[in-house]
């Protein structure tokens, strides 16, 4: 049985060094760390899979990861530990359809909607201390949670 991963375990759990890689890979050409990025680096998720979900024609994103719910949970989870103990800062965000009349529409990452689940997808982790840190927009393409415009950055 897996533990719930913590603070104090999560660089003991398979898939930290999976989430380490990915972290690292986006850190490359980002200033900033999303979990669609890390998804992506980890081939949890294809590039087509995101933009469908942006899009519209996939009702929420978990719908097509690849691995169970419980190994997304522990990811999201390892991700979190590792980017905090690497000192980026979190930073929530909002994820919006793309396409015609998409602006208002929140889009949906779990099936459950669970607003606790919902907002570690969609939290960024930026690195203040890199050049462009606190401003630059990752790949992942959502707006900052923090700023009340209705545009996604790109």
């Amino acid at each position: 049985m897996t533990m719930k991963v913590n603070s104090s375990n999560y660089t003991k759990d398979q898939l930290y060094r999976a989430v380490a890689r990915a972290v690292a890979e986006v850190l490359k050409t980002n200033t900033m760390v999303a979990p669609i990025d890390v998804l992506l680096h980890m081939q949890r998720i294809t590039k087509q899979q995101v933009d469908d979900w942006r899009f519209g024609r996939i009702a929420y994103l978990e719908r097509v990861t690849l691995g169970n719910l419980g190994k997304m949970n522990r990811i999201l989870r390892i991700l979190d530990q590792y980017c905090r103990a690497r000192g980026l800062t979190p930073s929530p965000s909002v994820y919006r359809k793309w396409g015609k009349g998409g602006k208002r529409i929140v889009l949906r990452f779990s099936k459950s909607g669970d607003p606790n689940l919902e907002a570690a997808y969609s939290r960024h982790y930026v690195d203040t201390a890199r050049p462009g840190g606190a401003g630059k927009a990752g790949g992942s393409q959502a707006e900052p949670g923090n700023q009340g415009n209705s545009k996604d950055r790109i």
